[in-house]
């Protein structure tokens, strides 16, 4: 699937009285799925719900490894293939915290999640404080633009880092 098969799927419904009401996450993948005439099948079920179980960001083998613990025999393919339909329809997003590994987060309903990534060790710690949230909706205000999610990583050398405290 590439870029311009990606298809905007609505994620809210007007409620009696006029208010947007997000929709259940199984529904905007069925929506995302019958779009494209694909089936929401059972192993995309299971693969949704154990992501939806998931508070922070996750490689797509650690998804298999689980599957596989749980007795569910989806193959890596089918693993890979949804979470590239999840990505597509808006519910994850691949998060980039080093060169090796892709991992993915969780987007739809959640707060965006932002870390502090050590460059000697790949420790990585989740940053938990509105204002990273702020500062960006500022910096995109103040360029003209409506913002609506950001991500933030900050690479550095952890205080922790042994080689680091030899240093000083």
């Amino acid at each position: 699937m590439n870029d311009s098969d990606h298809t905007e799927v609505p994620t809210t419904l007007k409620s009696p009285g006029g208010l947007d009401v997000m929709m259940p996450l199984c529904a905007v993948f069925r929506r995302h799925l019958k779009s494209h005439d694909l089936k929401y099948t059972r192993e995309r079920a299971d693969i949704l719900n154990l992501i939806m179980e998931t508070d922070d960001v996750f490689e797509a083998d650690s998804i298999l490894e689980e599957m596989r613990k749980r007795g569910d025999g989806s193959s890596k393919a089918t693993v890979y293939r949804t979470l590239k339909l999840l990505q597509d329809a808006g519910i994850i997003t691949p998060v980039m915290l080093d060169s090796r590994q892709t991992f993915y987060h969780l987007v739809y309903g959640r707060e965006p999640l932002n870390f502090l990534v050590c460059l000697r060790t790949g420790k990585r710690i989740r940053i938990q404080d509105d204002r990273a949230k702020q500062l960006a909706e500022a910096i995109g205000v103040e360029q003209g633009w409506h913002p609506v999610a950001h991500r933030m990583v900050i690479y550095g050398i952890s205080p922790d880092d042994s080689e680091q405290a030899e240093d000083n």
